[in-house]
């Protein structure tokens, strides 16, 4: 704390000039806020702190009143209010004088009092109308430095109604020679139309020339405004699509200034907010999303390197993506992105992946799929924010099939939990699931009752009075009605025998109504047993008054004749005398009408909940009363509006406290608002509407090592034995059909199930969440006239099934239908659909456009074993997941002895598996030669039988791809290896390139068969050093067109760091140093065949300054990347 208080003090001197030594570094002893500042932090209690305060804003107030008292007095008294202010101690005398003071003082002073008034007052303060001439006379001024302040002061508070007065003159400054006075109009502008925005509308061109102002912060200041416009009426602003992918073509392309990049990122905030605005304009519009495609694939690409900021705009692509019209391109990398967050070991990274799932999810469920297990580990992940969202996202993929899997462990995330916030959150998300997706009667009760008990009285009351008014108003079948209440009045009885007293007040509410309804359903339960039990609520102390009248009530509709009189007497004369008038009504009500039944039959009709209701919402059936009071002098009714217009012109008093919780429902069961509008975090954008909260006390009571924060500050952390809010509620009942096995307490203990390995734990589990998601799997698990004991049984595996995609491949080779049978055949009860492999071999059989064809040639090596399966990180294996116990031959084979004779010296890559099935497994590697890359492939026929004929296919968008195989294959013999050489080359560079390859063969039983696979690999394989003189350096130079230029940071470990920046990229890249002069150097190099970069460096106050050029469009942009990473690695 004495640290903070000394960077404070330190710092006011230069923020507020309040010492009278120039180029004073530390705060006057004799300043009055310096002793104020150390008084504070010395004292021991809240107590000495109000005393010592009260005293600074008396000694203030008399000060601020002399006529003695000088400007530069003024500003130090202003600037003493302020601190004051922000202790919560109010200092409304000073409001006045702040006004004063930016008015009559010099530049300095204007600032502190434009300052405190900033602070001081809000929009609707009256005192700002005396501020309106002084910002328009400063607005008007000469000096930059007020006409600064006046723009400021208008862009964070300013009367609505005094908009018109100044427009024209923040219209002007619009032209200013001076950027930073343009950049503040436009923010004043959009200040104005976030307020105002019809008095605006006249100036929408001229906010399109902010648009296209050539200075970037005015045109980053106007994007803030185009966003709103855009967000209100996206249509009205299609024409400037182009615009806006232009501006963030040259923002990504590094064209701005230096000073708006954040960490080598060029101007994240601004790609953030026109990867926003582009969201809007492309969605549903197909024309309009493929103007914006090229530079959505070109940030994903750019954004790559591992910092936070890189993270967001990464996130903000991927919105944008799912939000405009679909393409599979841009949707594959989009959808690889997700999953590398979702992946990720650092906590910020996976809550990042889970948002954008929840996000994408709506539109493709089956990116869930993907990623399945990681959301079922999430589950169980320690951070509670983790879980959260974990949850949220389980949330989006409910249906019928998976609610009661998501909906349990939403309620285990709810047992534990202590925040009121996300109880809130959780409790409504649970309601509506169980009222939309409840699969029977039983289980709706159930869910609903333990939604009631581990909710509490924080709930929003809109919850118990949606489930209060399913029950009244029924379905259309009277016998699913009859055996919905039925189980209902069961299972509250049965909890009021037990411990009533821990259960929330609102859940005792909604048993005390259910019971009073229909309790007379039940034949055999005796209406002096209801009364009893309603009477014992009566008796608790916990019981609040608004339960008790609830009880009353419920007492009055359900008393007869003979011992329910009795008890309904007893209670009466406890309760006629209350001090509640609330309570003393319903007394009086159960007291009269006990006594006849006639009068509570008519009152009370045990069947008027089956009637619909007519309400009367103009009340003029009290037309006669108000008539004869009016008449008799009383006062007319005035609306709530009209009432607090009077007291604001009469000053009185108003007793409203501030920051009333908003009403979301009424008290009525009448009008309900869906649960999703009470969930906190249930919008998709994260704006979500503000709930009310219930009071909490100001002591705290830190019962463990974790403190929970909610809105109003620290939560009480409650013990779970003592908390009535967080009974869990067992099983109650049976279903009224097995009434006769309720005659005994149930056994809390349910039917062991067989003891599962965690792994398999996890798969079961994860159908059953995800069941429901897959394209083939469309079952129905609510047809079923009775609930089974497992819901989700487990089938047997399929003899063939399908290998999902690796990461790094995009899954356009593998169909959906045996996607999804490999992620869901776990726990369905009916069969999905899988398509053979035959058939899987048939779509792989596509005709498919190849740069080299090539048929192999096979050796004779003889192998005593055979290979595994395998997937590899740079391909993909569409093979069966039934591997034969024979085949792992290829583990104990070296392929690297069938390396072609001239690679034998030379460096080649790890051999990596690609592809493999029950007959050939797919291997390769790449060999650098010095003007050429080498990519060889290993075929290993697995299969006991020989295969007559092989043809191997490769093709790819990037690389130029030459067979340099001259021979036919005819036939190939049982455990050899064929080997097949490939030459590539670069056509069109890119960060990463990609070879995609199709095996095809038939075994000699005639049936066809086919593996796909892809080869990756990074552009620096084919970096080549550029040797050249620094003459021919220069002349190249100028040829050169396309360039890029960014900062990164050097490597400052060394002595010399230009020179060990430059030899740690000549190790890595491959590059060749031209000359280095000072703090200047020049490098050269070349792209396999013939695609020269040049590279300029230059090293100024701890940054390198890189600038990029070549003949090659997107040369320059790939190798800055590889240049980042190359420095950014250990």
């Amino acid at each position: 704390m004495s640290d903070v208080v000394e960077k404070t003090l330190t710092a006011l001197p230069s923020l507020l000039s309040l010492d009278s030594h120039s180029g004073s570094t530390k705060l006057s002893s004799s300043s009055k806020l310096g002793t104020l500042i150390r008084g504070i932090t010395e004292l021991t209690s809240k107590h000495e702190e109000e005393k010592l305060l009260q005293r600074e804003l008396a000694s203030i107030k008399e000060q601020v009143s002399s006529p003695n008292t000088s400007m530069r007095q003024m500003k130090e008294l202003m600037v003493r209010a302020i601190y004051c202010e922000m202790l919560g101690y109010e200092a409304s005398f000073s409001y006045i004088h702040a006004i004063k003071l930016a008015q009559q003082g010099t530049a300095l002073e204007k600032r502190v009092g434009y300052l405190a008034v900033s602070l001081f007052l809000n929009e609707s303060h009256e005192l700002l109308l005396l501020l309106v001439n002084t910002v328009l006379k400063d607005l008007q001024s000469t000096n930059l430095i007020e006409v600064c302040m006046a723009l400021t002061v208008v862009s964070q508070m300013f009367p609505k109604d005094m908009i018109p007065a100044i427009l024209p003159v923040v219209e002007e400054k619009l032209n200013h020679p001076k950027e930073i006075i343009r950049r503040k109009a436009v923010l004043a502008l959009y200040k104005f139309y976030l307020i105002a925005p019809n008095q605006v509308q006249h100036i929408h061109n001229k906010f399109r020339k902010a648009l296209c102002d050539k200075d970037p912060g005015v045109m980053t200041a106007s994007l803030h405004i185009y966003l709103q416009m855009i967000q209100d009426n996206p249509e009205g602003y299609k024409d400037l699509t182009a615009s806006f992918v232009t501006i963030l073509k040259q923002v990504v392309g590094g064209k701005l200034p230096m000073d708006f990049n954040y960490h080598s990122v060029p101007a994240p905030w601004l790609q953030i907010q026109l990867l926003r605005i582009l969201a809007f304009l492309g969605k549903n519009d197909q024309s309009t999303s493929e103007i914006m495609y090229d530079i959505l694939d070109e940030s994903l690409r750019r954004a790559e390197i591992n910092h936070n900021i890189t993270y967001a705009i990464l996130y903000e692509c991927v919105k944008c993506i799912y939000t405009i019209h679909p393409k599979s391109e841009l949707l594959e990398k989009a959808a690889k992105c997700i999953g590398n967050f979702v992946l990720s070991t650092k906590i910020n990274l996976k809550y990042l992946g889970l948002k954008a799932l929840t996000y994408v999810v709506q539109q493709d469920p089956k990116l869930a799929l993907q990623h399945q297990m990681t959301i079922i580990e999430c589950l169980d992940h320690p951070d509670l924010i983790i879980k959260r969202e974990t949850l949220e996202l389980l949330f989006r993929i409910t249906n019928a099939q998976n609610v009661t899997v998501i909906v349990e462990k939403m309620l285990e995330f709810l047992r534990a939990n202590k925040d009121d916030y996300t109880t809130i959150d959780l409790v409504g998300k649970v309601a509506e699931l169980a009222e939309k997706y409840a699969p029977n009667n039983e289980w709706f009760i159930e869910t609903m009752s333990t939604v009631f008990s581990v909710g509490g009285d924080t709930m929003q009351p809109d919850i118990p009075n949606s489930f209060l008014k399913l029950l009244s108003e029924g379905f259309d079948s009277v016998e699913d009605d009859r055996k919905l209440r039925l189980f209902a009045v069961d299972s509250y009885v049965l909890l009021l025998q037990r411990q009533p007293g821990k259960l929330p007040q609102r859940f005792l509410q909604v048993i005390s109504w259910v019971l009073g309804e229909y309790s007379h359903l039940r034949g055999e339960l005796e209406a002096a047993t209801v009364l009893r039990l309603l009477a014992k609520l009566l008796d608790m102390k916990s019981t609040s008054s608004e339960t008790k009248t609830w009880v009353l009530m419920a007492m009055t509709k359900v008393c007869e004749d003979g011992v329910g009189v009795s008890v309904a007497q007893e209670v009466c004369e406890t309760y006629s005398g209350s001090l509640d008038t609330a309570l003393r009504q319903r007394a009086q009500e159960l007291q009269h009408l006990s006594q006849d039944c006639d009068l509570r039959a008519k009152v009370l009709p045990q069947e008027a909940g089956l009637e619909p209701l007519e309400v009367d919402s103009s009340l003029s059936f009290l037309d006669g009363f108000v008539s004869e009071a009016l008449v008799a002098g009383a006062a007319p009714y005035k609306p709530l509006h009209q009432r607090q217009e009077e007291l604001a012109q009469a000053k009185a008093l108003s007793m409203e406290p501030y920051g009333l919780p908003i009403s979301v429902s009424s008290c009525s069961i009448a009008d309900r608002q869906s649960p999703t509008l009470l969930s906190v975090n249930s919008g998709l954008s994260g704006d979500s509407p503000e709930l009310s909260q219930k009071g909490v006390s100001s002591t705290l009571k830190l019962d463990g090592v974790k403190r929970v924060w909610g809105r109003q500050g620290y939560l009480v952390q409650r013990d779970p034995v003592e908390d009535c809010d967080r009974v869990e509620v067992t099983r109650p009942l049976q279903s009224p059909d097995q009434q006769g096995e309720a005659d005994g307490p149930p056994s809390p203990t349910r039917t062991p199930k067989p003891t599962l390995q965690p792994e398999q734990e996890k798969q079961q589990l994860a159908s059953s969440l995800f069941v429901g998601l897959g394209s083939q799997s469309s079952l129905c698990l609510m047809g079923k006239s009775e609930p089974t004991t497992q819901r989700f049984g487990r089938k047997a595996k399929s003899p063939v099934q399908s290998v999902g995609t690796s990461e790094q491949i995009s899954n356009s080779f593998i169909s959906a239908s045996s996607l999804a049978k490999n992620l869901l055949d776990s726990n369905l009860t009916s069969e999905t659909s899988v398509p053979p492999l035959e058939q899987t071999s048939r779509l792989s059989h596509e005709p498919t456009v190849a740069n080299g064809a090539c048929e192999v040639e096979l050796t004779d090596r003889d192998m005593k074993e055979k290979s595994p399966s395998v997937i590899g990180d740079n391909g993909l294996a569409a093979a069966d997941a039934a591997p034969r116990e024979d085949r792992d031959g290829l583990k104990a084979v070296s392929l690297s002895t069938h390396l072609p004779a001239e690679f034998s010296e030379l460096g080649h890559s790890e051999i990596s598996p690609l592809a493999s099935n029950q007959s050939l497994d797919v291997s390769a590697c790449h060999v650098q030669e010095e003007d050429s890359l080498a990519l060889v492939v290993f075929m290993y026929n697995s299969s006991d039988s020989d295969i007559p004929h092989i043809l191997l296919e490769l093709h790819s968008d990037e690389l130029e791809v030459s067979c340099e195989c001259d021979s036919r294959v005819q036939e190939a013999r049982s455990c050899s290896v064929a080997v097949c050489q490939y030459s590539l080359t670069v056509k069109k560079p890119s960060v990463h390139v990609e070879v995609v390859g199709i095996v095809s063969y038939q075994l000699s039983v005639g049936t066809s068969q086919s593996l796909q696979f892809s080869y990756k690999l990074p552009l620096t394989s084919f970096i080549r050093p550029l040797i050249v003189s620094t003459e021919e350096y220069g002349t190249m130079w100028l040829d050169f067109s396309h360039d890029t230029k960014q900062k990164l940071t050097p490597i400052s470990a060394g002595q010399e760091p230009l020179m060990d920046t430059l030899n740690v990229l000549k190790k890595k890249l491959k590059l060749h140093v031209v000359e280095i002069i000072g703090m200047e150097g020049i490098v050269a190099c070349r792209v396999l065949r013939d695609q020269p970069c040049l590279m300029h460096c230059r090293l100024h106050a701890g940054a390198l300054s890189m600038w990029l050029r070549s003949p090659v469009p997107d040369l320059p942009d790939c190798l800055m990347y590889h240049c980042q990473r190359a420095l950014q690695e250990p």
